[in-house]
């Protein structure tokens, strides 16, 4: 470690808590925890939570240029120091000396020529050896090994090396080094080779790095490169080096020496030092001269190359850990995880841990984990009830509606509604509206008007604008002779619309009492009120409010909101016309809103009930079809479904109908919530046609089949396919595999035209449970039998099914018949082309990994990636 005005770092490779700062001379720090009683009062702060206490100082060797800390534990810290006339001075940092340690302490190795010691590095094995690396001198090697363990040399060391040591009274002086390398070159770096039984030592000499074997010293091998500063061995992978030429750092395979690996992107400055990670793979920090920062560069996943050409990639980025101040020098802790100590020119010192690039994992069944550092952390979603069951992600929600057969009751379509949670008020809304089409159009199909069946999926939207014919009433009030001034409107298309809102039944009357009866059932007291009052059946109002103030969970005002019903007058100026226009708006409950908003409203003119966005636009809808003439109702069906389309609200699927204008709403439907699986299964119930082969459409189908798998729901998704094909023909898929005959090529499967042989049945081995199901043995084209079971060695067979009527009548999707049962089915392996009965193989494969054929070691099941998945659905 190099060092000279500015400071620099060095760990104790013992002690994780001591490390040296050396510039002029040498501290010794303890670093802990902030406040602890090991921490003195003048501690320096480092970090938040660390701080250091100085120990001891070394002023004893003046004209430092690099330091190195002896590797093993005893002598405790000695350190190596390099000085400028090129002499290595053993010394310590005031800790209890042994005798062996007393010793060496101001043992000095001093070259043949004063010139400047760049570079120290102990050996991490043989320990008694010390490399220095020196300037160059014309007549002796620059790359000089000691032993600390020889004896001193008698001859007398010349006047001018002990001035410039600054001690006359120095310690014994050893001249003959161990081994010379490197002549007539400078070495500005060095380090040990960790391999090879520590006998190799890479210098970064002049123009060259080069390796030299202390086992045969005549030989070296070089490769010439300007990036000779700063050689450093990664610790994790021992043929990885390191070195830098001004602003540039080259990465280097020892065991293809002739070229750099890779070199990182070059710096505006020149580089100062380098340093891999002890306790991450593959990290290497950077810093440059006058910098704040410094670069890491992830090399850990980065495969070595195979190719001259071929270039692995590098994830750079840049930490701060001071935030103005200059950094002098950094140095990684030697366990700690990812931490260092940065020091600045005027001593400044920060602790800093460089955080991990958190790598994220997100399961398909909402599970987080991520990996920071050498640690897993896993956040899985909080099944809680009430009110955070609400807030779900909808990937949670729709795996469990999937459990739930969400969308496949076809009979009461209004039930899915109840299986996805039955708390949603817009998902009840869409599965209503589409119970009530489908019930429509069944009873549309029984009369035989096919023009109107496909007027029912196109909306209310739709259906108004066809409307014609359309009468105006004028009705008095129900139970009472007076007569009202609001006109009422009817239609064929209208009571159409009232029958889709759910207000009316099937039939000509518009009869509301069953609808009543199911609101109040249900407890929907001041809707049912709404609806009766609409219907002029104030009475019927009335009632149904005192019934749903007595009843169990009643509310008391009911009462009082009925009696307040109870005095209406149609007079314009009357009192109570005045004070329910100004009271009405602090209703909290929206229906009983509406309901004094209507009684209070000129005819014609019913803003309050059509713009209150807290009613069901259902209602709201029945309401303007009854109310609304034939300019007014267009114009407010418009609006209306512009405004449900654009806030993706479920409710205007009952406007829209499952048209383009459905598909718009049902985009941004799932734009804002994700649900794809809502978005499948309704489009799948319009007619086919244009809305099914929109591309919108089919990519919700897709993700939604997606999703299935990638949950491992496959029976749900085998059964979202025969769904999908029984509502939609053309999805279903044409056949992409069959099994063919080894010797004619042809299919196995039945044909018509070819009356397969009956071979003997299998029945009597156990294969199949019914003895009076014929067996096919042999191929129906060319007679010749099929292979045999690797197990029972029987020949393969699958049961035949009876001879259709007709060659091209298409296959009856509803039926429920098997060709075959699965264990009898044809299954082989991919690799080696043993096979059998399926049954026979998995019972196999429960007890035993290698194939069932002798003398085959192939291992089957384990080759298949979801062999030994199991369903999700079937646990």
């Amino acid at each position: 470690m190099s060092s000279g005005y500015k400071p620099d770092i060095l760990w104790s490779p013992h002690h994780a808590d001591r490390y040296v700062i050396c510039d002029n001379e040498l501290s010794l720090y303890r670093i802990g925890p902030a406040g602890s009683s090991e921490t003195k009062a003048g501690a320096l702060p480092l970090s938040e939570e660390t701080a250091a206490t100085l120990l001891a100082i070394n002023s004893d060797t003046p004209y430092m240029k690099c330091v190195a800390w002896y590797p093993k534990h005893e002598p405790e810290c000695l350190l190596a120091v390099g000085q400028a006339n090129g002499r290595v001075v053993l010394t310590s940092l005031g800790q209890s000396l042994n005798s062996k340690c007393k010793e060496l302490m101001g043992k000095e190795f001093v070259p043949k020529h004063a010139r400047q010691c760049n570079t120290l590095a102990w050996n991490p094995v043989d320990s008694n050896w010390l490399a220095a690396g020196l300037d160059k001198h014309r007549a002796d090697f620059s790359v000089l090994i000691w032993d600390i363990s020889s004896k001193f040399s008698p001859e007398a060391v010349p006047t001018e090396k002990v001035r410039m040591s600054g001690d006359s009274d120095s310690g014994p002086v050893v001249t003959k080094p161990l081994y010379e390398l490197g002549q007539n070159d400078a070495c500005l770096s060095l380090c040990w080779l960790p391999r090879e039984h520590q006998k190799l030592l890479l210098a970064g000499m002049h123009r060259n790095l080069a390796i030299f074997d202390l086992r045969n010293t005549s030989q070296k091998t070089f490769v010439n490169t300007k990036a000779i500063q700063g050689v450093t061995v990664d610790p994790h992978f021992q043929d990885r080096v390191a070195s830098f030429f001004e602003g540039q750092v080259a990465i280097w395979d020892l065991r293809k020496f002739e070229k750099p690996v890779f070199t990182l992107t070059e710096q505006p400055k020149p580089l100062t030092k380098v340093a891999w990670c002890p306790t991450r793979m593959g990290l290497l920090a950077t810093l440059t001269r006058d910098s704040n920062i410094i670069r890491l560069y992830d090399m850990q996943h980065t495969p070595m190359p195979f190719g001259d050409e071929v270039e692995p990639t590098i994830i750079e980025r840049s930490v701060q850990p001071c935030s103005e101040s200059i950094i002098s020098s950094f140095a990684w802790h030697p366990s700690a995880q990812n931490r260092m100590v940065v020091v600045s020119p005027n001593r400044v010192m920060n602790d800093f841990t460089v955080f991990e690039r958190i790598s994220l994992a997100w399961s398909s069944t909402t599970s987080l984990m991520w990996a920071c550092g050498r640690h897993l952390y896993e956040c899985a979603e909080d099944g809680g009830q009430g009110s955070a069951a609400a807030e779900k992600d909808i990937a949670t929600k729709m795996r469990e509606r999937a459990q739930s057969r969400y969308g496949h009751d076809t009979v009461q379509v209004w039930r899915n509604h109840l299986l996805a949670g039955g708390d949603d008020p817009q998902l009840r809304s869409l599965w209503y509206t589409l119970h009530f089409m489908k019930q429509y159009t069944e009873n549309v199909e029984q009369k035989q008007q096919s023009n109107k069946q496909s007027l029912i999926y196109s909306g209310i939207k739709n259906i108004v604008k066809s409307s014609s014919g359309t009468t105006e009433t004028r009705r008095c009030w129900s139970g009472s002779d007076r007569q009202t001034d609001v006109p009422r409107y009817h239609s064929e298309e209208r009571s159409l619309a009232l029958q889709l809102c759910g207000w009316i039944s099937r039939g000509p009357d518009i009869d509301v009492e069953p609808f009543l009866k199911s609101l109040e059932q249900e407890g929907e007291w001041e809707r049912a009120a709404a609806v009766a009052l609409f219907n002029l059946d104030i009475r019927r109002a009335i009632q149904i409010l005192h019934k749903g103030a007595s009843s169990e969970k009643g509310d008391l005002n009911l009462n009082v909101v009925a009696m307040a019903l109870s005095g209406y007058t149609d007079e314009k100026n009357s009192l109570w016309r005045e004070m329910c226009s100004s009271l009405r708006l602090q209703l909290k409950k929206p229906y009983l809103c509406i309901m004094f908003a209507f009684l209070t409203s000129e005819p014609g003119a019913y803003d309050g009930v059509l713009y209150e966005s807290r009613v069901a636009v259902r209602d709201r809808v029945a309401f303007a079809c009854m109310f609304l003439n034939d300019a007014q109702l267009p114009r407010y069906i418009d609006k209306l479904t512009n405004e449900m389309k654009e806030a993706g609200n479920l409710e205007g699927i009952l406007l829209t109908g499952l048209t383009k204008d459905g598909v718009d709403l049902m985009e941004s439907y799932v734009d804002r919530t994700g649900d794809v699986q809502t978005a499948s299964f309704c489009m799948l119930k319009g007619s086919p046609g244009e809305v099914l082969k929109d591309p919108r459409v089919q990519c919700w189908i897709e993700n939604y089949r997606n999703l299935l798998d990638a949950w491992r729901f496959w029976h749900k998704r085998a059964e979202f396919d025969i769904h999908r094909s029984k509502l939609d023909p053309s999805s279903k898929p044409l056949a992409q595999v069959f099994v063919s005959c080894n010797f004619c090529g042809k299919s196995i499967s039945y044909s018509c035209s070819a009356i397969p042989h009956q071979g003997r049945g299998f029945s009597q081995y156990g294969v199949s449970g019914s003895p009076t199901k014929s067996k096919v043995t042999s191929c129906p084209g060319c007679r010749k039998p099929l292979p045999r079971c690797a197990l029972c060695l029987m020949n393969m067979g699958t049961p035949v099914s009876s001879c259709p009527a007709k060659a091209d009548e298409k296959a009856d999707l509803t039926r429920d018949k098997k060709l075959a049962q699965f264990n009898n089915w044809f299954t082989w392996c991919h690799n080696c082309r043993h096979g059998g009965h399926a049954g026979h193989m998995l019972s196999w494969f429960r007890d035993h990994s290698e194939c069932p054929v002798s003398a085959c070691t192939c291992k089957c099941m384990q080759l298949d990636t979801t062999g030994n998945l199991v369903p999700s659905d079937s646990v």
